[in-house]
């Protein structure tokens, strides 16, 4: 079943009291393009939360998102009282025999490096870990199934113009003949308003093989048959469990590429329109695979 590059995919929870949201979403891309943030306590999960995405995607440009609350009991930072002794130590002469008016201030020590630390990161990263991956599971899962979704459309979507092109290739098929006769007879009656004018013979073994190679130089079977034979590959592909997004934009290239030549060869007008209805149709094809996994 095909799958779309497009999607999104949201996931909350608390674990061990903290409270996580992810965002999951991805757009079209040539290859697996990844970026990610998390909080800066957390970018130590890196590798493990990329591990995760490209288990699961193959293709696209996809950005995760993690947001972090902390319970306040834990999101307090921590007073390193011996180095704010330290900086009291020092300060203190200041204080008393510099500036009689200095006064020391709490709230500015407070404010000096090394006095607030953050609460280490060790801890809640091990309680945490394995939670907020599940919850990033939740949300790749959420993105998938949008994307087998958008994947479902976009196949109805290819089949539909596969059946077009089908159409098209059999009226193309069913007039490679009569635009022989036709030709035939066109060149037929030419010669004999030519030979009548000239008071000339053209005998019919000349004319034939005259024919012969019109009918050579304009001999489409060929292509129509790789053409067909490209569709019908096509649509294997369209039922292909597997990521088929790149084998399916190859066979659009060549499926164009027959057209091209289909298009070169004819020469009728019916055959002409015949083809532009079919490379339209490929045109839709390969804007819909560029958007298939």
């Amino acid at each position: 079943m095909l799958k779309s590059m497009t999607g999104f995919g949201t996931a909350s929870g608390r674990v061990e009291g903290v409270e996580y949201a992810v965002e999951v979403r991805s757009v079209n891309n040539r290859y697996l393009k990844f970026s990610l943030r998390l909080p800066e306590m957390l970018q130590s999960l890196e590798p493990s939360v990329e591990k995760a995405v490209r288990s699961r995607l193959t293709r696209g440009s996809v950005s995760v998102a993690v947001r972090m609350k902390l319970p306040k009991d834990q999101a307090a930072y921590h007073v390193n009282t011996a180095a704010l002794a330290k900086y009291l130590q020092q300060l203190r002469p200041l204080e008393t025999e510099a500036n009689p008016m200095f006064r020391l201030d709490l709230a500015s020590l407070l404010q000096l490096p090394g006095v607030c630390e953050p609460p280490p990161p060790e801890d809640l990263i091990d309680k945490t870990a394995d939670g907020l991956l599940n919850l990033i599971g939740q949300a790749l899962d959420a993105l998938m199934d949008m994307r087998r979704r958008e994947g479902k459309a976009l196949a109805e979507d290819l089949q539909a113009n596969t059946r077009q092109i089908e159409t098209e290739l059999e009226g193309v098929a069913g007039r490679t003949d009569e635009v022989l006769k036709l030709y035939h007879e066109k060149l037929r009656a030419r010669v004999e308003e030519l030979t009548a004018q000239a008071r000339i013979h053209l005998d019919p073994e000349t004319l034939a093989r005259e024919v012969a190679i019109f009918a050579e130089r304009s001999d489409i079977a060929e292509e129509v048959s790789r053409l067909r034979t490209h569709l019908a590959e096509f649509c294997t592909l369209c039922r292909a469990d597997q990521p088929m997004g790149r084998k399916l934009d190859f066979m659009s290239q060549e499926m164009l590429r027959e057209a091209n030549t289909i298009a070169s060869k004819g020469s009728d007008a019916e055959i002409a329109r015949a083809v532009v209805e079919i490379k339209t149709a490929i045109d839709r094809i390969k804007e819909q695979a560029a958007n298939v996994e």
